[in-house]
């Protein structure tokens, strides 16, 4: 373990025995790293969660703001969401007992395909939840969050040039007259959403394949519907993310538009994760990502 991992452990003990001091330690385990949090699991049932938001008053301020969104969202969801055991804002931390299930990026890639469909159509139930609530009841809770498409795919075309060598080869120019083309239509009616869906963030019984919880709440905002599903079909393919739309229910959106949309959002994104999963040598996202090629960027 290096001295940055002990540091980190010692700091995940310090602040659980501030906050629970009757609670005996006995483990402490990384759990992983994404864009935005690192998590440990202590005892095997406590999910201690730590900002990398560098900036004291913005790392603050975004513990306080998940654990609002946290409280909202379970009146909301018809998945079960984390509740928060207690917050050390200043610190970046929010903890919570575990959720059960195991985060559906771990299972096999073959099972996941398999079960794919039946787990995006309930995903395709959660946003439909999620999009219906009106903007005014979230407007303190969580910032908009919807960029023009055209900026997407200018920031795009700058990660693909930093993994453009772990790309396969056969995918190139695919990816490259994506690039070139128009982006789709911008228009679009926003909604309340997730805004990181993807399947890390998805809970699952290995037995059953049912979904038993979402986590990661803290990118929650006001976006472009689409954009959600657009990480679905980055992550699972298309035939789930259909399942995921003929599950949806909404009369605010044209859903082949969203559709068009939901596939441009997962072909920048990959990129992202790509880049992410080679920085933090986190092979399960570089696999994924590399997976996700076939679908996103067949020859």
């Amino acid at each position: 373990m290096t001295r940055r991992s002990r540091d980190r452990v010692a700091d995940v003990r310090s602040v659980v025995v501030t906050h629970m001091p009757d609670y005996r330690i006995v483990s402490v385990v990384p759990l992983g790293e994404g864009l935005d949090n690192l998590a440990y699991e202590v005892n095997g049932e406590l999910i201690v969660r730590f900002s990398k938001e560098p900036d004291l008053a913005r790392r603050t301020a975004l513990v306080v703001q998940e654990a609002r969104v946290l409280a909202a969202v379970a009146d909301i969801s018809p998945l079960p969401v984390p509740e928060p055991t207690f917050t050390a804002a200043e610190q970046g931390c929010l903890a919570y007992h575990k959720l059960p299930g195991a985060p559906l990026l771990d299972m096999p890639r073959h099972q996941r395909s398999a079960h794919g469909t039946s787990i995006a159509a309930t995903l395709g139930e959660l946003l439909t939840a999620l999009h219906a609530v009106p903007i005014d009841r979230v407007a303190d809770l969580v910032d908009a969050d919807h960029e023009p498409l055209a900026e997407w795919r200018h920031q795009t075309a700058a990660n693909y040039a930093t993994v453009a060598g772990q790309v396969p080869a056969e995918c190139r120019r695919a990816v490259e007259a994506f690039l070139d083309a128009a982006p789709p239509h911008d228009g679009c009616t926003p909604t309340f959403s997730h805004n990181d869906l993807g399947i890390e963030h998805v809970l699952i019984d290995p037995v059953t394949w049912t979904v038993t919880g979402i986590i990661d709440w803290s990118d929650a905002a006001v976006v472009d519907p689409a954009y959600d599903f657009g990480l679905l079909y980055r992550d699972l393919g298309p035939a789930a993310t259909r399942a995921a739309i003929r599950s949806y229910r909404t009369d605010a959106d044209d859903l082949a538009a969203l559709s068009e949309r939901a596939v441009f959002y997962a072909r920048c994104s990959v990129f992202e994760d790509l880049a992410h999963g080679i920085e933090t040598e986190q092979g399960k996202y570089v696999d994924k990502s590399l997976a996700a090629m076939e679908w996103l960027f067949r020859p």
